[in-house]
C-alpha cells in the first residue's frame, strides 16, 4: 500500500484479486477499487469478503475478465497486478493509467522481476523499482538476541513505475 502511495479518492485498477486482502486494504485508504479477475471463484470469495468486512455499500466492484485482453478504465490512479506475467498489461495500463499513475506488480520470482523490468523499459515508464520483500522473526531474550534459527520465510518483489505523461 505504501509503495502505491494509495490514499483518499483515489480510483484502483487490481488485477488478480485473489482473496480481496489488498482490495480491503486499498478501500479502508479511501480508494475505489475495481478488480480484474479471471477466476469466478476467487471474484466470488473477495466479494464475500470485502462485503463482510466493510459492508455491501464499499465503492468495490470485481468483473471476470483477462486484463491482458484490455483494460475498459480510463484515468485510473493505480494499477495493482499480482499476476505471473504483468509485462502483457502494460499495453492497456498505459491507457488506462493517468500519467503520474502508479503502477505495482508482486510476483514471487526474481526472474519474473528482471522480464517486467526490462518491459517496463520499452515504454513510458518512469521511477522504477523493485524490492525484495522478506519476512524473518527473531529470538529475543534477555542478552540472547539473534535471527530465530529456523526460518519459515516468504520472500517476494515487489516493482513500481510512474507512467509518464
Amino acid at each position: 500500500m505504501i509503495a502505491a502511495d494509495i490514499g483518499p479518492g483515489q480510483r484502483i485498477l487490481e488485477a488478480g484479486v485473489g482473496s480481496g486482502a489488498l482490495s480491503m486494504a486499498a478501500l479502508r485508504a479511501g480508494a475505489s477499487v475495481v478488480g480484474y479477475e479471471i477466476r469466478e471463484d476467487f471474484a466470488t470469495r473477495a466479494k464475500a469478503n470485502v462485503a463482510a468486512m466493510l459492508g455491501a455499500g464499499a465503492p468495490y466492484r470485481v468483473e471476470i475478465r483477462d486484463v491482458t485482453e484490455g483494460i475498459d478504465e480510463e484515468a485510473i490512479d493505480r494499477i495493482l497486478l499480482d499476476l505471473p506475467e504483468p509485462w502483457h498489461v502494460l499495453e492497456g495500463a498505459v491507457g488506462a493509467l493517468r500519467p503520474g499513475g502508479i503502477l505495482l506488480s508482486y510476483l514471487p520470482t526474481i526472474n519474473q522481476t528482471a522480464q517486467l523490468r526490462d518491459a517496463l523499459r520499452a515504454g513510458p515508464w518512469g521511477l522504477c523499482e523493485s524490492v525484495e520483500i522478506l519476512r524473518r522473526t527473531w529470538h529475543v531474550e534477555s542478552r540472547s538476541v539473534r535471527p530465530d534459527h529456523r526460518m519459515i520465510g516468504h520472500t517476494g518483489f515487489l516493482t513500481t513505475a510512474r507512467r509518464l505523461a
